[in-house]
């Protein structure tokens, strides 16, 4: 069923290839253009959700698909920025994030096929985690040009090592949930 929420959700995912062509343009601003495309996606992460809850349109079709375009998004941009800042203080974060995202998915996979979905529901640690994120990507994405680029830069580092932690943190917490299930299978 397309809803608004569903067809915002849909959106998002048509703006990964978006972004990733404005991320390569050769334009001087691309960048900037690449960072408004993953705002904008990011937005609708929030604003789909909302208007699911708000309209009373939740669906199956939403609660399968908006997870799947954030991961996917997230995913994205993390290996985008990866190839272009081969770097490890940016490789340990995106493999812990992306790590965690595998993990997680799996387990709640799993939980919801012995009838306990419901002890790894989104919590708002992963809230947290996904805000500091999504804000952390903006920033880095957009490295703008000086004298700002050093803030951008900086910050949107603090902030995705903050992501990092609270990613570690939720997926210890969704695994501490889990565990009595684990053990008992």
């Amino acid at each position: 069923m397309l809803t608004l929420p569903n067809i915002l959700t849909l959106f998002r995912i048509v703006m990964i290839p978006c972004f990733v062509v404005c991320f390569y343009l050769p334009l001087r601003h691309a960048e900037l253009i690449a960072g408004a495309v993953f705002g904008l996606a990011a937005v609708t992460d929030w604003l789909d959700g909302y208007l699911a809850r708000r309209l009373g349109q939740l669906s199956k079709f939403g609660a399968f698909l908006d997870p799947v375009a954030d991961k996917l998004m997230v995913a994205v941009v993390l290996v985008v920025l990866l190839q272009a800042r081969p770097e490890l203080w940016l490789a340990l974060p995106v493999a812990v994030i992306i790590g965690r995202e595998i993990t997680v998915s799996a387990l709640r996979e799993w939980m919801a096929e012995i009838g306990s979905r419901r002890k790894v529901a989104v919590s708002w640690l992963g809230k947290v985690k996904t805000v500091l994120q999504m804000v952390a990507l903006v920033l880095l994405v957009i490295g703008s040009p000086a004298p700002v680029d050093w803030w951008f830069n900086t910050l949107g580092v603090v902030l995705l090592y903050a992501a990092t932690v609270m990613t570690l943190w939720s997926m210890l917490d969704y695994l501490r949930l889990a565990w009595p299930d684990l053990v008992d299978s």
